[in-house]
């Protein structure tokens, strides 16, 4: 076992992440994610499962999330469409000068840095990966611009294989429900992992986009509204609607 596995296996079995318990955690996820599930069931989906739906591309699937970072849904939507036209596989995109990249993808959040990670990643799939995309996080993680949030969608979206992918929105929400009490997406995932329901796991992230979007908003949530009030702790919730 190497340095990085020793710390999350540390990190997996933490008990502060579930100040009220393990069952309750599972519990109270079990019962609300049916409930959040039929309140967004007409809302668009977002950009990134669009596109995976749409194309069952990896690829596409892959840069689209790298894109969606820090920027708005519908901005990642029409920007990868640009990006798609001229390229929409690893090898043409590697062809692209990274200023044609940085153009097709503004006005994206910190698009020259996004550019030249789609570029740098498109190569290394050719390079490594014989210009497929890897259905492993490990490989995913070795490219360019590619985190556990990145990692995780792709495998959810483009490999349907087993992932929780913890974005802002599902972070703030399991701690705000009191369910967990985590610092950072990353240690919200392992803790997921351990109370969630598997057959959720690919959902979650959907979801609690949805609903955190709709409902549970950063600021002033909408309380009155909310499917889970009863359960929720509310933590960190100065003001509500």
């Amino acid at each position: 076992m190497n340095g990085r596995e020793g710390e999350l296996e540390r990190v997996q079995s933490d008990p502060r992440w579930f100040p009220r318990g393990k069952k309750r955690a599972a519990s109270v996820l079990h019962r609300i994610i049916p409930v959040i599930r039929e309140i967004v069931r007409d809302r668009r989906d977002p950009s990134v499962t669009a596109i995976a739906k749409k194309t069952r591309s990896p690829f596409r699937v892959l840069v689209s999330t790298v894109i969606s970072a820090r920027t708005k849904d519908e901005v990642t939507g029409e920007a990868s469409a640009r990006l798609f036209r001229l390229a929409g596989n690893p090898r043409k995109m590697a062809d692209l000068k990274v200023e044609e990249i940085e153009k097709a993808i503004f006005p994206a959040g910190f698009y020259r840095n996004k550019a030249r990670a789609i570029s740098r990643l498109s190569r290394m799939l050719i390079s490594d990966f014989k210009g497929r995309v890897p259905d492993e996080i490990s490989d995913l993680v070795k490219l360019p611009g590619v985190g556990r949030k990145t990692a995780n969608l792709v495998v959810t979206l483009a490999f349907r294989k087993p992932g929780i992918c913890v974005d802002t929105h599902v972070h703030r929400i399991c701690n705000r429900l009191g369910v967990l009490d985590t610092r950072n997406p990353r240690e919200t995932e392992f803790a997921l992992r351990e109370v969630l329901d598997r057959r959720h796991w690919i959902e979650i992230n959907d979801l609690l986009v949805m609903y955190g979007q709709a409902i549970c908003t950063p600021l002033s949530p909408r309380c009155s509204r909310c499917a889970a009030a009863d359960s929720c702790a509310r933590v960190g919730v100065g003001r509500s609607r």
